[in-house]
């Protein structure tokens, strides 16, 4: 079992950057892919960025490249979000699976491990 736990999120203005993080804590000595997906009031949740186990390979939905950069240290994961939109308000969950080194995870159904979610709330 892992145990994810999300902090860093806040209520910004738009234009400025905000950094979140994801401590993973429990089983982590193996290899785990990690993601962040985003839920707005009323709409489903989706996929935002993701980097494998390695730390090498990176994906991003299209809405936030350029913007959003996904980095990784051995127990924690972040998400660094620079010039931020309204459209980016949402609470953010952090997702964990046991995965090959080279295997980024986009879907949200590949991840049995997810965290609290926090919440990011941008002002116009």
């Amino acid at each position: 079992q892992v145990q994810l736990v999300e902090s860093g999120g806040g209520l910004v203005q738009a234009g400025v950057s905000l950094r979140l993080s994801c401590a993973a804590s429990g089983r982590t000595g193996s290899a785990y892919a990690m993601g962040w997906f985003r839920q707005a009031p009323g709409k489903d949740r989706v996929f935002v960025a993701a980097i494998s186990s390695s730390g090498v390979y990176t994906a991003y939905a299209d809405s936030v490249k350029g913007r959003f950069t996904i980095s990784r240290g051995a127990n924690t994961m972040y998400l660094q979000m620079n010039s931020l939109k309204p459209e980016d308000t949402a609470v953010y969950y952090c997702a964990a699976s046991q995965a090959s080194p080279f295997r980024v995870l986009v879907v949200s159904n590949e991840y049995p491990y997810w965290g609290q979610g926090t919440q990011v709330t941008v002002s116009s």
